[in-house]
């Protein structure tokens, strides 16, 4: 599909966090930004005069807009700085240095230190984060010694050079920070046990962590020690705020490609995340054209040679949402839950962005041909000899019995026409028989199309099985219709489809845009007869209360109980409040009735 202009792109952005990319007329990239909404983010450079000279120069340049869609607004920040650092765009002055943002490390050693740190060194420790800022490194550190008393120094606390006395303990000993593990004060084990709780509150699983904390303010309390009870709260607050680690950034996933699909009846949207050392890198989401109902298996297999080839890939591991066959040497992982689970997840996610816009776009660029694929996907799916340019759905309600009536909601080349919709009292049927309600409804609505020569549906939905769709067909045959209107009946509880005298039904793929388009006719036709529905019980319950006082009618009635708020309220009102509402003459009336009948 040829690349749509900048307008339709900037209008057809999703409103959800992430980074947008701004690329020149030659494919070199210009600018990387985050938003918390792109949509609104983008939108902003393009709506007004820029004061900044370096800004109205980019905006001039721009001809693409790229975007990665991510789960938080945090998200969108990490990979900001990511993108950055591996592109270096023209026109973005911060985030060019080699700084990275902090992380926190639980050091390869003996007696782990554990402390805050802008590289990430391949030695066995373990890193957690990156985080945005030092403030949350340092609350989360401060949280965490003091609950645990861990070591600072860097000595190597090997069990040889202890048994020898080389160490002797410092002023953190003393002060009560650290147990004393240079001097054998402090076993390996339940140092290892303390750091196993860290590991835990650095992943965001503080389950543990918070019932200890819990029981010390306990303690605290009932010992009358209410400051440092306090404080402890405060601890608890601040861990209970604390957000686990981002999808964006893991150093334990490292040179890595993600693979995802969604499809639809004619193409296929491939999204591709890079990931090397533990950052996203690249996002990428191509378009595939089906020509013989190829499977979303075949689709991805030949999209990933494809797109590896393209930017080079060598990564050894690639992750997708299920088995394919790839290139001899490059393993196949189908994560299952977890951090990679939720890379793919996002890969996922950016899949179906992608194919939204592309709609979106289509229809802006030329919205008839939209229609008419649609319409002429509809005729194919529904084996219809016309394409369905006038769909009817019919929907009963009633409840309990009561107040029994029916919606009619028109569809026209596949967009609600509200003006069309017709609601329907049930005359002829009495107590709740939904086949004959359906038979009256069907019949009254076309023997009026036919008197008035109103242009027939090319498309009858009936809401309902086998039964609703016979007694449809009855009306249809009395007026001499059956065979002239396509007719089918939707049942609700496995979306099958039925039609006249066959007794299998049909079933459409779950993410086939016919399914979907039938799916909202009958909401809308549900959604419009509830609505009727609940209409006519609360004139039902206002006539039956109010509305049996002689002289009193409809509109008093609704005034009455707007002013006064219930019937019970109206009943012990005196005759000059009534009178100040409804007027004199009204009010002895309404007075004068509820007297009597006490």
């Amino acid at each position: 599909m040829e690349q749509p202009d900048l307008a339709i792109q900037v209008k057809t952005l999703p409103s959800s966090p992430g980074v947008y990319q701004y690329y020149d007329k030659a494919g070199k990239i210009l600018y990387v930004g985050k938003a918390k909404n792109l949509k609104k983010r983008v939108s902003s450079y393009f709506n007004k005069k820029h004061d900044s000279h370096r800004i109205a120069v980019m905006v001039k340049k721009i001809k693409t807009i790229k975007h990665i869609v991510v789960n938080s607004e945090t998200d969108a920040l990490l990979l900001e700085n990511n993108l950055i650092k591996k592109y270096q765009p023209r026109f973005n002055v911060m985030l060019k240095d080699d700084k990275t943002y902090p992380w926190i490390c639980i050091k390869n050693e003996r007696f782990p230190r554990v402390f805050p740190t802008r590289r990430l060194i391949k030695d066995g420790s373990e890193y957690y984060g990156p985080y945005t800022s030092f403030k949350t490194v340092n609350t989360l550190l401060e949280l965490i010694r003091g609950l645990y008393q861990l070591r600072t120094c860097n000595f190597d606390l090997s069990k040889q050079k202890i048994e020898q006395g080389k160490y002797k303990v410092c002023l953190e000993y003393h002060l009560g920070n650290c147990k004393g593990p240079c001097e054998d004060l402090q076993s390996e084990t339940e140092y290892r046990k303390n750091i196993e709780h860290i590991r835990q509150i650095v992943k965001g699983d503080f389950k543990d962590s918070l019932q200890q904390f819990k029981s010390q303010m306990q303690a605290y309390a009932e010992n009358m020690q209410f400051e440092e009870a306090q404080r402890i709260k405060e601890k608890i607050e601040v861990l209970e705020k604390y957000q686990a680690k981002s999808t964006v950034v893991n150093p334990k996933i490292t040179n890595v490609d993600v693979f995802s699909i969604i499809s639809d009846e004619g193409y296929g949207y491939v999204n591709f995340l890079q990931i090397a050392h533990g950052s996203i890198i690249r996002s990428h989401t191509i378009e595939l054209k089906k020509k013989l109902d190829e499977t979303d298996e075949e689709l991805l297999e030949l999209a990933i040679t494809e797109i590896r080839q393209r930017f080079n890939s060598m990564s050894r591991e690639i992750y997708v949402p299920f088995p394919v066959k790839t290139v001899q040497g490059v393993k196949v992982s189908v994560p299952k839950l977890g951090d990679k689970k939720a890379i793919v997840d996002l890969s996922l996610r950016n899949a179906k962005y992608f194919r939204q816009e592309r709609f979106k776009q289509m229809k802006m660029v030329d919205p008839d041909r939209h229609t008419n694929r649609l319409m002429a996907q509809m005729k194919k799916d529904l084996r219809l000899n016309e394409e369905p340019r006038h769909i009817e759905c019919f929907d009963n309600s009633n409840i309990q019995g009561t107040n029994p009536v029916a919606a009619c909601v028109v569809f026209k080349n596949g967009k609600p026409s509200k003006k069309d919709y017709r609601k329907f009292n049930i005359k002829t049927v009495e107590g709740p028989d939904d086949f004959a309600s359906m038979e009256e409804v069907v019949f009254r609505r076309y023997k009026r199309l036919l008197q008035e020569e109103q242009p027939l549906p090319q498309l009858i939905i009936i809401d309902g099985g086998k039964g609703q769709l016979n007694s449809a067909l009855k009306a249809l045959n009395d007026l001499g219709l059956r065979g002239k209107i396509a007719i089918i009946g939707i049942a609700k509880r496995l979306e099958e489809l039925f039609y006249p005298g066959d007794k299998y039904p049909l079933y459409l793929d779950k993410k086939s845009e016919t399914l979907k388009i039938i799916q909202q006719l009958r909401n809308e036709a549900h959604r419009f007869g509830i609505t009727f529905h609940r209409d006519k019980r609360s004139k039902a319950a206002l006539g039956t209360a109010l509305e049996e006082i002689p002289g009193i009618g409809e509109k008093t009635a609704v005034s009455l109980l707007k002013h006064f708020r219930s019937v019970s309220k109206v009943k012990q009102a005196s005759l000059e409040e009534l009178q100040e509402v409804v007027g004199l003459a009204k009010a002895q009336l309404i007075y004068q009735f509820y007297e009597n009948h006490d």
